[in-house]
């Protein structure tokens, strides 16, 4: 089962949770970064270089003060000039540099995101119907959107923070002992009630930012359902319910955010007292080496440039902090997605089946949601090659998960569904889908013409094609009379079509496929009764010369059968033609008879 409840809702993981996710995270990033190691080695290459070439200036200035000043009072103008060139040749060098940087490391951000980026959409397509059926669109929306921008932000503008702010501060440190140790013993000094700071700062920061990321996942997801569903928003006149719902999302978005900027508004205030007092002592200290003639005057600016120059990042570093937390919390939530497993995993030795008769076999099935919820508790059938059987039974029997496990988007607990005699979880991902083909109830269009959403029962199908497989199942008339025909675009979702006009060409999708196996899931309980009249017609077509199964809650669609099996609690207890089950008086024909009684 799914584990991405705790990483999306909980706060308080424990510590060896957080390990985990953190791991995850980590493991995830060196993927990314591991095919580019190359460009990676040349942009640290160019950040070390460009950082030593800035963090000279300081010594060359003291350099100048105390030697090239005096050698120029006595007309030596040598080492004053090599000093001035050797600033402006560090200066330009490290522009130069750092530019270069800069283009290095969009390239690199950029291709980690699209990397990223690919692995999530086709990994969230391999993953199985239970992932998508428990993980909301709005959560998958999330993920693809806020928290890849996070990532973004951190491997753009963040990165370079840490990288430039963090060996800057290093080699500042380095540079200020090389010029004057007392000095770099005071900053290392000012490092305790620093690190003291910056492990208050990263402890409360990281649970703050998680928080954050849960908060606008919600957000997200409390929107994106409800412009899904705004029909029915608006029908049952949800919208006073969803603007207090949605406001108690906002606010608990906003105090969350406004939370973390009082954790900044603690930190930059004692970072800047630390910088100061520090820069405080290394002027007292030095001004009285100075006045006892144990320090040069340069060598005291240089350690005030270099105690200075130190702290200026640490603002910079707090800030990349901010990205690196929202950026992890984002990792977090995108690795969990990828680590997710495929409920019905693709099979280690396929087997092939190029031209698949249609028998289909249930063997002591057992299969269960949950370890509470059994839907089938043990299942045999056997539907022989070219038979059309309707399922029929009250809500929650069992008949659609049958029909799921069918079309294998779920696996049995127990025992084994098979076609002509092949495992399922054996069968070839490909011979699979092409022989068995599922038509659901809501018959989705994708954006695009008519002929393209045809087409996508058999890829590359010539127009002659799909116009054959429309005329078979009567969707040619209907088609013609759109705007541009069969090149109308159908808007989004199909909106441009009828319900009934949608699920004719559905059928013609599926007949284009021409699947062994044609199951067809409450495929007519949306239509009206003159488009049901109408389906009905491509349907004895579609259905012709192919195994069937056909589930629905009206009976006028059941008549089209040659078997009809009643279901009640995931078993069968009815099992026969139309005819002998109404000639009967068990429970279909008490349907039929009841169904007959509301068309008076």
């Amino acid at each position: 089962m799914s584990t991405l409840g705790v990483d999306e809702e909980r706060d308080d993981l424990s510590r060896d949770e957080n390990r985990t996710i953190r791991g995850r995270s980590v493991r995830l990033l060196g993927s990314l970064v591991r095919p580019m190691r190359g460009l990676v080695g040349l942009t640290a290459t160019v950040i070390l270089v460009s950082t030593v070439a800035q963090v000279l200036g300081p010594a060359l200035i003291a350099y100048g003060i105390d030697t090239g000043l005096p050698a120029m009072l006595e007309n030596d103008w040598l080492p004053l000039g090599v000093t001035v060139g050797a600033y402006l040749a560090t200066g330009v060098l490290g522009a130069v540099l750092i530019a270069w940087y800069t283009v290095l490391t969009a390239r690199l951000s950029q291709s980690m995101l699209l990397d990223l980026r690919k692995r999530m959409f086709l990994h969230t397509q391999r993953l199985s119907l239970e992932f998508h059926e428990s993980y909301t669109s709005g959560r998958i929306i999330s993920r693809q959107t806020s928290d890849l921008e996070s990532i973004k932000e951190l491997l753009g503008s963040g990165l370079n923070q840490l990288v430039q702010g963090g060996l800057y501060m290093l080699f500042i440190a380095g540079m200020l002992f090389v010029v004057d140790w007392v000095s770099g013993l005071i900053l290392l000094g000012s490092l305790v009630p620093l690190w003291f700071l910056s492990r208050w700062f990263q402890k409360n920061s990281q649970r703050m930012f998680r928080r954050t990321r849960v908060a606008s996942a919600r957000m997200i997801v409390q929107f994106v359902e409800t412009m899904t569903g705004i029909r029915a928003v608006q029908a049952f006149r949800k919208e006073r319910r969803n603007e207090a719902e949605f406001g108690e999302l906002v606010e608990n978005n906003r105090d969350t955010n406004a939370k973390v900027i009082q954790l900044f508004g603690t930190f930059d205030p004692v970072l800047i007292l630390i910088g100061n007092v520090t820069l405080a002592v290394v002027l007292l200290v030095g001004g009285l080496r100075v006045a006892d003639g144990s320090l040069p005057i340069g060598v005291l600016l240089a350690a005030l440039l270099y105690t200075r120059n130190f702290f200026a990042p640490a603002e910079e570093m707090a800030m990349f902090y901010n990205s690196y937390q929202s950026a992890a919390a984002a990792l977090e939530k995108i690795s969990g997605v990828l680590d997710e497993l495929p409920g019905v995993p693709d099979p280690a030795k396929p087997v092939d089946l190029w031209e698949a008769k249609g028998a289909v076999d249930f063997d002591n099935v057992r299969f269960a949601y949950t370890p509470e919820r059994v839907i089938l508790p043990s299942f045999s059938l056997e539907v022989p090659a070219g038979q059309t059987i309707a399922l029929v039974g009250t809500t929650g029997a069992g008949k659609s998960t049958l029909a799921k496990l069918m079309a294998r988007f779920y696996d049995p607990s127990e025992g084994a569904v098979r076609l002509d005699g092949i495992d399922l979880r054996n069968l070839h991902p490909k011979d699979l889908r092409r022989a068995i083909v599922m038509v659901t109830q809501e018959a989705y269009l994708f954006s695009g013409t008519v002929a393209d959403n045809i087409a996508l029962g058999k890829p590359g199908a010539s127009l002659e094609e799909i116009q054959e497989a429309a005329m078979a199942v009567g969707a040619h008339e209907f088609i013609t009379s759109l705007p541009d025909g069969y090149g109308t675009d159908v808007n989004k979702r199909g909106g441009r079509v009828s319900a009934g006009q949608r699920q004719l060409i559905s059928f013609a999708r599926a007949f284009l496929a021409n699947p062994a196996v044609l199951i067809l899931d409450e495929a007519t309980a949306s239509l009206d009764i003159p488009s049901e009249r109408l389906v009905q017609q491509g349907l004895q077509t579609l259905l012709a010369h192919r195994t069937a199964i056909i589930i629905a809650h009206r009976l006028s669609t059941v008549a089209i059968a040659d078997r009809v099996l009643v279901m009640e609690h995931g078993r069968i207890v009815e099992d026969g033609s139309p005819a002998e089950l109404i000639a009967g008086d068990g429970r279909f024909s008490r349907m039929h008879a009841a169904w007959r009684d509301s068309l008076v």
